[in-house]
This record gives C-alpha cells, sequence and structure tokens, in this order.
C-alpha cells in the first residue's frame, strides 16, 4: 500500500522536497468548510477531548479532517505543536496525497482503510520525523466524510495508537448514525450478548412500519449484505419477527434483550436503547428518551396492558414475601413525605419497577417518571444528560439546548439507578441540586426552580465506596432518608405467587400453568439473573410450550438445565415417573423424563433428543454419568 501511495504521489507530481505550505484558507473560507462540516465536527470534538486525555503528555496531537483531507480540528501537546507548525499540521491546510504526497490522512481517504505512515515511509521528506496513524469516518450511508488521526514524533510510536483511534473514529460514526435517524427504531444486535453496548455491537435502523434505513459499518459486516441489498429488506425479512413483536416486548416491565434469527441462520441477541412507545401507566422514561413534552399522547390501554398496568403498584408487587412486605410497609409510611428512597439489591431483583410502583402510588402519579441509569451514558455526557444545557454550551450542542432530565422530571420523580457509577465531580453538583433545589444548565447563568421526588437505586456498597474515596458522604447521608433491600430472588418465599402473576402478564389471555416437577426445579434454582433470568427464561419457555400451555421439562432451555444438573444420577437407576412430588433430587425429575421419552421411542436417542428439545449430547451425559 504504501508503495501504491508513493507511486500515486510521484504521478501527482508532489515534489519530495517541496516545502511545507505555510498558506492556510483565509478565515472567510474556514468558516464556510466548518459550517459544512458543522455535524461531522461537533460530534468529533468530544471523542477528540477523550481520545487526547489518553495520550496527554506522549508529544502527540489528535487532528480532524474533511473528506479531501484540510485540517478542522487539532488538540495537541504544546512542545509537539511547535514541531506540527513547521510542516504546517494546523487548521486550514490540506493534507490529501495531492497536496502533502503519502501521509496517514492523505492515504486513509485514498483507500478508505486505517492507515499508519510512520518516518520515512512519508513522501515528503519534511514530515519523515512523524508517525502518524489515521481512520476514515463514514457516514450511515457508508462514504467517508473525514479522517480522525493521531501524529506524533516519530521516536515516541506506541503501538496501540492506531488501536485508540480506530475506536474513536467508531464512537463518531455511531453519534453520526444516532443523530441521522433520531426518530427511527435503532436496534442493536450481536452473537454475543456481553458485547451490546460497546463498538463491537451492530446498528440496524428501521422505520416504524419495519422499512431498513441503514446499518452500521458493524451492523453491516454481522448482517453479511451490501448496504444496496439491504434497502429491499424489512425488520421481519432480516430478523424473522414482525416489527410489532418488537413493540410488545419493549411494553414488558423489564425488557431484557432479545434473541432473533438472522436471515442467514445466525443467532443474534438484541435491543432497542430507544424505542418511543405510546405512553402507559407503566412505562417510564428511559435514560436516552427526549423530555416528556414531545411524547405522543397516551394510547388506550387494551385489557392486556391493563392488566400488565398493575405491575407497577405496591399493592400488586406484594406477593406474600415476608422481607418484601417489609420493605412495602416501610415505603408506605414514606411516600409523599418528601424523604428520599435509596434502594438496594443485586442486580435484577426489580429495583426500576419498584420506583416505578413507588411514583405510581404516589401523589405525583400524573407527573413524568424519568428513569436514568448513571452507568450506562458517557461520563463526558451525564453532566448535560442530567443538568441540561443552553443552546452552544460546547462543542455538538443541540440548537435550542436541552433540558435536562432532572428539569424533565419537574412535578414527578426521578429515579437515578446504579448511583454508585455516578462520577465524583457531578456528586458535588447533584447535592447542591438537591439541597437548593435549582437546576442550573450548562452554559447558563440562570438558576430553575425544580420539584421532583428522588429515589436512588444501587447494586453496590457506598459505605465502603466512601471508604474507598470514591463516593461523597455528604451526598449518600442526603441520598439515605429510607434505604430498602429488595432480596434475591433465591430468598423469596414466594416464587410461585411470582410465577403466577409472570404468567398472566406475559401470556396474552392466555392462561399458562408450570408442571409440578419444574416447580420443583424453580423452587431449588438458585436464580443468579433473579427476575431478570426467570422472566426471560418464562418468556422463552411459554413460545416454546406453544398450544400445550403447561411448562414441562421439554419447554426448558439446555443450558438452564445444565445449571441446575449439578450432578448426575446413576446409569440404569429407576425413577417411578408418576410421583415426580416425592423425588429425592431435581435430577431423579430429568431421568424420569428422559427415561419415560426414550421408552416412547423405543430407545431412539436422536427422536427422544428431538421431543425435548435438547441435544444428544445432553440425553448421553444424563443416562451415562
Amino acid at each position: 500500500m504504501i508503495e501504491e501511495s508513493h507511486q500515486r504521489s510521484a504521478n501527482y507530481g508532489v515534489p519530495r522536497t517541496a516545502s511545507p505550505d505555510y498558506d492556510p484558507l483565509g478565515r472567510a473560507d474556514m468558516a464556510l468548510v466548518l459550517e459544512q462540516n458543522r455535524l461531522l465536527h461537533s460530534h468529533a470534538a468530544p471523542v477528540m477531548e477523550t481520545l487526547y486525555e489518553q495520550i496527554i503528555n506522549t508529544h502527540n496531537m489528535v487532528i480532524l479532517t474533511d473528506v479531501t483531507g484540510l485540517i478542522i480540528h487539532t488538540l495537541g501537546d504544546a512542545d509537539f505543536l511547535e514541531k506540527a507548525d513547521r510542516v504546517a499540521l494546523t487548521p486550514g491546510v490540506a493534507w490529501s496525497e495531492q497536496s502533502k504526497g503519502t501521509n496517514a490522512i492523505g492515504t486513509a481517504i485514498a483507500e478508505k482503510v486505517p492507515t499508519s505512515i510512520h518516518a520515512d515511509q512519508h513522501y515528503l521528506d519534511a514530515n519523515r520525523f512523524l508517525t502518524c496513524s489515521a481512520a476514515p469516518i463514514f457516514d450511515v450511508m457508508g462514504n467517508v466524510v473525514g479522517v480522525l488521526d493521531v501524529t506524533g514524533d516519530q521516536h515516541n510510536f506506541h503501538k496501540h495508537t492506531m488501536a485508540l483511534v480506530r475506536m474513536s473514529a467508531q464512537m463518531i460514526e455511531n453519534q453520526l448514525f444516532a443523530a441521522a435517524f433520531e426518530e427511527s427504531i435503532k436496534l442493536s444486535f450481536h452473537s454475543r450478548p456481553e458485547f451490546l453496548g460497546t463498538l463491537m455491537e451492530g446498528i440496524a435502523s428501521f422505520t416504524p412500519g419495519g422499512r431498513f434505513l441503514s446499518a452500521s459499518r458493524s451492523g453491516l459486516f454481522q448482517l453479511g449484505l451490501p448496504m444496496s441489498a439491504l434497502q429491499t429488506h424489512t425488520f421481519s425479512s432480516l430478523f424473522g419477527m414482525p416489527i410489532s413483536a418488537l413493540m410488545d416486548h419493549y411494553r414488558t416491565a423489564s425488557p431484557g434483550p432479545l434473541q432473533l434469527c438472522l436471515h442467514s441462520g445466525v443467532r443474534v441477541y438484541a435491543k432497542c436503547a430507544d424505542l418511543r412507545l405510546p405512553t402507559t401507566s407503566f412505562q417510564h422514561t428511559t435514560s436516552n428518551a427526549r423530555s416528556t413534552e414531545a411524547e405522543p399522547a397516551a394510547a388506550p390501554l387494551s385489557s392486556h396492558e391493563q392488566s400488565k398496568a398493575r405491575l407497577s403498584s405496591l399493592r400488586y408487587l406484594n406477593t406474600g414475601d415476608e422481607q418484601v412486605a417489609v420493605v412495602i410497609d416501610k415505603l408506605k409510611k414514606v411516600i409523599g413525605r418528601d424523604i428520599s428512597i435509596l434502594i438496594t439489591g443485586e442486580t435484577g431483583t426489580g429495583k426500576e419497577l419498584l420506583a416505578q410502583a413507588i411514583h405510581n402510588d404516589s401523589p405525583r402519579k400524573a407527573g413524568p417518571f424519568v428513569a436514568v441509569n448513571c452507568a450506562s451514558i458517557p461520563e463526558t455526557l451525564i453532566e448535560s444528560e442530567l443538568f441540561g444545557y443552553e443552546d452552544g454550551a460546547f462543542t455538538g450542542a443541540r440548537k435550542k439546548g436541552s433540558i435536562g432530565k432532572i428539569l424533565q422530571a419537574n412535578g414527578g420523580s426521578l429515579f437515578l439507578d446504579e448511583i454508585g457509577d455516578m462520577p465524583l465531580n457531578l456528586q458535588a453538583r447533584l447535592l447542591r441540586v438537591l439541597q437548593e433545589r435549582m437546576v442550573t444548565p450548562l452554559g447558563s447563568t440562570k438558576s430553575i426552580p425544580v420539584n421532583v421526588a428522588l429515589t436512588c437505586a444501587t447494586n453496590r456498597n457506598l459505605r465502603d465506596m466512601i471508604a474507598r474515596n470514591l463516593f461523597r458522604d455528604d451526598l449518600y447521608y442526603r441520598l439515605n432518608g429510607l434505604v430498602v433491600r429488595l432480596p434475591p430472588l433465591r430468598e423469596r418465599t414466594d416464587l410461585d405467587v411470582v410465577i403466577d402473576k409472570l404468567l398472566a402478564a406475559e401470556g396474552n389471555g392466555v392462561r399458562y400453568t408450570v408442571a409440578p416437577a419444574i416447580m420443583a426445579m424453580f423452587r431449588s434454582h438458585g436464580w443468579p439473573g433473579n427476575f431478570r433470568q426467570l422472566t426471560n427464561l418464562m418468556r422463552t419457555a411459554m413460545v416454546m410450550a406453544g398450544d400445550d400451555h403447561e411448562i414441562r421439562i421439554e419447554h426448558l432451555p439446555d443450558d438452564f438445565l445444565d445449571d441446575i444438573a449439578t450432578t448426575v444420577p446413576a446409569a440404569g437407576k429407576s425413577v417411578n415417573p408418576t410421583t415426580h412430588d416425592d423425588l429425592a433430587t431435581l435430577e431423579d425429575v430429568e431421568l424420569s423424563v428422559i427415561q419415560q421419552s426414550l421408552a416412547a421411542h423405543d430407545g431412539n436417542v436422536s427422536a427422544t433428543a428431538r421431543a425435548l428439545g435438547v441435544s444428544r449430547n445432553t440425553i448421553y451425559r444424563k443416562i451415562h454419568p
């Protein structure tokens, strides 16, 4: 690639001994270029600042150019900026191959791939003291719109620099994607659930009717089709599910990632970070949602939705467990008394659902309920998300500004989830807001009165964080007006009632039951994922059960059965299949079902595996320990 670039440079007539270009664009022309690249510049600037913080004091600089290689923004160490000025690495100067020969910026544009040019790989003699790593930035249709580059002294070359540049360029691309399709349905997906929410996830955008609009580069790679071919597809044809089913999934109280199947047969996990739905009494504003003023008018609730809406009342959540009953009794005494509430408990125990129920049972139930996950918002954005900002408060700010989540919750309730992940500097600002009941948006000198009921939640030990100087003690004592702990599912005594209500809420009017032997399994399981795990398991089992309406062992996922099968009965052990309730172990239940199915299929393991919906290896593992 370097040799081909050098050949192009020679063909352009660039002399190797050419002097640096000290004639940047004039102020008026530069202003026009900045306006033409306003969207790129606004989304790239905060990413550049984050990137620069990672390489500060390493004799480097961060550079942003437009699609022609014209530099429009730079950040750098003062000592290196002096060297950069000697070769005109400054705003307003073009660094295309046509003007500078082989260099990381120009060659990345020409090749449309991330490019590193080190020392004497540069075409111009004057630039050979540099080492440069550049990545092109693509728009939503796959066109190059600019370049992000890190340039430094050749003696300070670091192998990890290119990785940082590529990740930062992808962050900019994802932000451009989100800005281009603000009103669309954006689906994030990946074959591995732990990659959701990372730069590795694919993103695809659809109209509310399900028509495909665009996909990120990672999305295109995972979908395995070019953009031109995808334009003829819909959500249904790509993921094997109607768009209405996606909407229904996000009308549940705690929607987790969906499991979808791509047209290629690959299974992926998917989620929608910003799906706008008609408002119901049990919905909430997510951390990425817009102002409640922009939400559509509430749609009439169906009988099924009315049934689900009851999930958001304290009465409905009181299902017979003594620990939960104590929590609810405490909450009833402080609701509406201007006492902040802190909910603790493991992940998945229903903290946000409880916060929504507190709001719905409070005098503020007619006001907004705004939920903010402090762990899901980048540290560079959480301040503006919470407190809002004025027009022009910072690079990338929207025109007309933003009122922020705290003011969105004015007159209602604010729920700060994962409060332990809030940066220390913002903890001080939040404390001031809570004490003064006034919010000052970024870039403004005007303080705005605010009246919110505050509920926070965390799965961390805040006292331990205080001891390690990771959480402010004054904020902690302001938040813990009432501290309640939600017990994990394994400690609760109301599992049968919880499952019964869950089946009723998720059954779309169809009554499902759980076989006694399976309920015995559920009672003995540890449920490490708590309600999130239980909800997803039951939702899958209901689909597998279909018209049977009774959930049995053949309807449960293989991995769940593997989790509970910590030991395997001896081969040939005889089990009475008619007395499941009296079996000594859960493994006996599994073995009983397998033996019955094997007998029904004349010992055919493949037929038995198909009938039970498990793999042949699972059958062999159970009967031959």
